[in-house]
Order: C-alpha cells, then sequence, then structure tokens
C-alpha cells in the first residue's frame, strides 16, 4: 500500500516556482485551538444541541488540465469537492453549498478568497481548494479553508498523493475541517470491515469486504464458500479476526491484510466465537464454550497457546470489548438471569455490573476516547442502540428502529455504524449515527451488509 504523504505545512518540495497563477506553498502557520483565543466559526456539540453550520465547497481548480490515470485534474477537482462536500453533509452538522451549486473559483483565487462575492451566500466557512499533477506522477492535492465574516484563513494544508489514492486527499482534507471546526477527531479517512450477505434466509452467502467509510473502494476478502462472522480490526488495521465455519465449527482466525491469508488462533475442541484485538495488539478476547459453559478466554495473538481463562460464572459471558488502554474489559453475561452488561479488569477480577435498565443489553463496544460504551438495547420487541459512561450512568439510546444491532466505533470516537433490519426481511444494511447530534444514515453496500468493524485512521 502506498503512503499517502501530508503535507500539512512546508512539508513539500512544490513542483515550480509560485507565480501569479500558482497559489503559493502553504507554510507553516500555527492553527488556532477552538475555545483559546479563536474567533472562528465553531460548532459546539456539547449536550447535543447545534445548528448545522453553513459551509461552501465550489469546484477546486486546477493550474493546468492534464491527464492522469485516475482521469484529468479538471474532473478530478470536481469529484475532490464532491468526496468533501458529501463527508461535511453526511454529519448531519454541516449546511453545505456544494460544488453545483457554488460559483466556480480561478486558479488564482484559491488563496485570495473574493470574500465581497462569498458574502452573498450567507455562509460561515468556505474551502477554496486546487489539483495539480506533478511531474514524478503524483498530484497534489491543496485544502484552504476561510472564516467568510471575519476574512481569515483557518486552515492551510497540503496533500501528494499517487493517482490511486486520490480520494484519500479529498477525505484528509474534510478531516482536517471536521476537526477544526467541531473539535472533535477525524474519521473520514479510515476503512470499515464488514460481513457481505447474500442469498436466502436459510442458505445465506456471508463473506468479509472491507471498503472505505464512506462505501467506496469496496472489495470482498473471503470467497463465501464459508459463513464469516464478527469481523475486527487489529489496532495498526494490517489484520482482521474473524469467527468462521470453515471447519464445521465455530473457530477464530486472523486474516492478514498483506498475505491475503488466514490462520486458525486457537486449535482445540470447543467452540470459539466473538472475538477481538486487544489495544496493544498482543491478545485476543473471545468466548469459548466449554462443557455447556460459556466464558471469556485470551490468547496471544501469533497463535498457539493454552487459552487463558478470565471468567468463572455459570452462564453465558461472551462480546467482551477492551477499554483504550487495555486495563479494563466490558462484556456481556446472563449470569444474573437476564443478558447485562459487566465490566472487569483485564486478568478477569474485579466484575462489576453496570446495566440496570429494562431489557438485555449486548455486543458493548468500548469508545476509543474511553469514555462510553455502545451498546444494542433489546426490550419491546425491538432492538436499539444506546450508550452509557462505563460506570452505568448516563444511558441514552440513538436509533429508534426495530433491528439495530453490533455498534462499531469511528476512530474519534464520536460516530457509530451499525447495522439495521427491516421486520421480517432478515436483510441487514449499515448504517452509521452521530452520538452527539444524533443525525443518521445508510451507508452503501453492492449486498446486504452486517457485523461493521471501523478501523483507525489510515497512516
Amino acid at each position: 500500500m502506498r503512503k499517502l504523504l501530508l503535507i500539512g505545512a512546508a512539508l513539500v518540495a512544490w513542483s515550480g516556482v509560485a507565480n501569479a497563477q500558482t497559489p503559493p506553498a502553504p507554510v507553516a502557520t500555527p492553527t488556532p485551538t477552538p475555545g483559546e483565543d479563536d474567533e472562528g466559526p465553531i460548532i459546539d456539540l456539547r449536550g447535543g444541541q447545534r445548528s448545522e453550520l453553513p459551509i461552501i465547497i465550489p469546484v477546486m481548480p486546477t493550474n493546468q488540465s492534464a491527464s492522469t490515470p485516475a482521469g484529468t485534474t479538471d474532473e478530478l477537482g470536481r469529484q475532490l469537492s464532491k468526496i468533501i462536500d458529501d463527508d461535511l453533509r453526511n454529519t448531519g452538522i454541516f449546511k453545505t453549498v456544494g460544488p453545483t451549486a457554488a460559483r466556480p473559483i480561478a486558479y488564482s483565487e484559491v488563496n485570495t478568497p473574493d470574500y465581497e462575492s462569498w458574502g452573498a451566500y450567507a455562509s460561515q466557512a468556505l474551502v477554496q481548494g486546487y489539483v495539480r499533477a506533478n511531474g514524478n506522477g503524483t498530484l497534489t492535492v491543496g485544502c484552504y479553508v476561510y472564516d467568510v465574516a471575519s476574512r481569515r484563513e483557518l486552515i492551510r494544508e497540503g496533500f501528494v498523493v499517487s493517482p490511486g489514492e486520490w480520494r484519500r486527499a479529498g477525505h484528509k482534507c474534510a478531516d482536517a475541517i471536521y476537526a477544526r471546526l467541531t473539535g472533535d477527531g477525524p474519521y473520514f479517512d479510515s476503512q470499515v470491515v464488514y460481513v457481505a450477505e447474500r442469498g436466502p434466509k436459510n442458505r445465506r452467502i456471508k463473506q468479509l469486504a472491507i471498503m472505505d467509510q464512506d462505501g467506496a473502494n469496496h472489495r470482498f476478502l473471503t470467497n463465501g464458500q464459508t459463513i464469516v462472522l464478527t469481523p475486527r480490526f487489529s489496532p495498526d488495521q494490517s489484520k482482521i479476526v474473524y469467527m468462521s465455519y470453515e471447519q464445521r465449527k465455530p473457530a477464530i482466525y486472523i486474516y492478514t491484510m498483506g498475505t491475503r491469508r488466514s490462520h486458525l488462533v486457537a486449535s482445540n475442541v470447543n467452540l470459539n466465537f466473538a472475538p477481538r484485538f486487544s489495544p496493544d495488539g498482543r491478545w485476543v478476547l473471545f468466548s469459548m464454550a466449554v462443557n455447556g459453559n460459556v466464558d471469556l478466554y485470551r490468547v496471544g495473538s501469533g497463535g498457539g497457546g493454552t487459552p487463558q481463562r478470565l471468567t468463572t460464572a455459570p452462564g453465558i459471558d461472551t462480546g467482551g470489548s477492551y477499554s483504550p488502554d487495555g486495563n479494563r474489559i466490558v462484556f456481556e453475561s446472563d449470569r444474573g438471569g437476564r443478558q447485562q452488561l459487566y465490566v472487569m479488569n483485564a486478568d478477569g477480577s474485579n466484575q462489576n455490573r453496570i446495566s440496570f435498565g429494562g431489557g438485555n443489553y449486548g455486543t458493548p463496544a468500548w469508545s476509543p476516547r474511553g469514555d462510553l460504551i455502545a451498546f444494542t438495547k433489546m426490550g419491546g420487541g425491538a432492538f436499539r442502540i444506546g450508550v452509557m459512561s462505563p460506570g452505568g450512568s448516563g444511558e441514552k439510546l440513538l436509533t429508534n428502529s426495530w433491528g439495530d444491532e453490533g455498534p462499531s466505533w469511528a476512530p474519534n470516537g464520536r460516530v457509530l455504524m451499525f447495522f439495521r433490519s427491516a421486520q421480517g426481511s432478515g436483510r441487514p444494511d449499515l448504517w452509521s449515527v452521530d452520538v452527539n447530534a444524533g443525525h443518521s444514515r445508510k451507508i452503501p453496500t453492492p449486498l446486504d451488509g452486517s457485523d461493521p468493524s471501523w478501523g483507525p485512521i489510515r497512516p
């Protein structure tokens, strides 16, 4: 995989010398931190109270139309602006005037915005970028953001990419805008692994698939000859741990992205399922059924060795998820008679119940920030997605559909992806929801989709 080069400030050797028609190379300029003597447009998401921030995103111009393996630079400019527009608009916290509605700009205007003309759009922020073909086969994408009211620059970044990874420059620009204007971390330049499904209910074909967070660049990782479930990324995104029926019983495998091959993690006669990596990647946490009792175990992610048992209570203990520091684990258990959430130390000690509401709780996922635990709540004949603190306080339901399950956190810990099934359909789709704004949307996939696992920001 080629690495995208970030040139946030003065990090790139721009081809050619700046002239009257060429925006100057980005220079090191300190980016204000929201709330620190900053008068720029900021979205306050605290308490779920917010209004959509108006932002203009015209087509990115080019200095010279040039053919590249990804298309002409003119067309790439239009597509890059559309990616930024889609990313920001789909959050539900930006009101965009996109490339089809905003007036076109000249290349020479990129770093000298005409604030008078943009004032007519009644928007607070303006994105002006450009795309340029370099002599070495790469592309440079500039990303400038301005505060229209105060007439000052907020962001000046640039990215050098290979033509095959031009979409990532758009996501990186959108990430910079999102982080600057919301104060939350980025998440657009990330990938999702999930289970792609097709076929009738009694003969569903389920195979591993991976895609960008917006559904682009989709590809299958397994051929569908055996059922796969519950894929989860490793912390460095180089591996995927999942459950498969390859040997006609539930067992845990690790798929290596570089070799595109899988290997068995724990070889034993028992049924293993619901795997997840530890934050340092050294362990695989999973559930194993032994003599009719299901407990949580962990085993070295390199495979081999005897699994270490972490829980011993009668009943079903499963769905384990590590805290981001790796010191604690949240899991679901029916030891008290109903399926509830519990938290324990990573060695299995100090187990405490944290959910006490009506109904049942399952599929917990600890936020990358460590401040929230997402879960599926089952009650009243429906499945819904919710969050609560690691201590069990502040429970809040985020969705109100019939069949929402399996939440997975975006790398910024503020957006969740899950799967939704319409009542009686047996056909799940992937959805995302913003924890603060409550905005939800369907993620496009070529087949039905379930069990998403959201990976970290790409290197």
